[in-house]
């Protein structure tokens, strides 16, 4: 079978994201891309299951790490989450390349999936790891 990405399981028509600029501090790792689907498995009281399916499409997160990075790249993170205009959190959408695929870096319109954290490695370095990201499609 040939290689599979995320980009392959998107609809093919474009997402707009609400902040139309790209996270471009490329992460040092993409530890895990997870994927699922909307469904639930209900099991009865004599172990049998009824499985439902609200839908065919899968859902998909990427979980990102920064190690040893420069001020300006933590502070390009930190105000990409933070700054309402921007990421605003978990509630705003923007561009992001996934550098770690395996045939072509595509570019996604995501948004941040939980808190972000960032640690001080003094004198002026700083780690911001495990950044859940939420692919909501393809980028135009």
């Amino acid at each position: 079978m040939a290689s599979k990405e995320i980009w392959d399981y998107l609809s093919a028509t474009p997402v707009t994201p609400d902040y139309n600029a790209t996270l471009a501090v490329a992460p040092h790792r993409v530890l895990m891309e997870e994927g699922e689907k909307n469904q639930i498995v209900n099991v009865g009281d004599d172990d049998s299951e009824e499985a439902i399916s609200f839908s065919d499409d899968t859902v998909f997160f990427v979980v990102l790490e920064w190690h040893n990075i420069n001020d300006s790249d933590a502070g390009t993170i930190f105000d990409f989450y933070h700054d309402t205009a921007k990421g605003n959190g978990i509630y705003r959408s923007f561009k992001w390349t996934n550098s770690a695929e395996i045939t072509d870096q595509h570019t996604y319109v995501v948004r941040f999936a939980g808190p972000m954290v960032r640690k001080r490695i003094p004198p002026e370095l700083h780690e911001i790891a495990n950044i859940r990201l939420r692919i909501l499609g393809r980028s135009s």
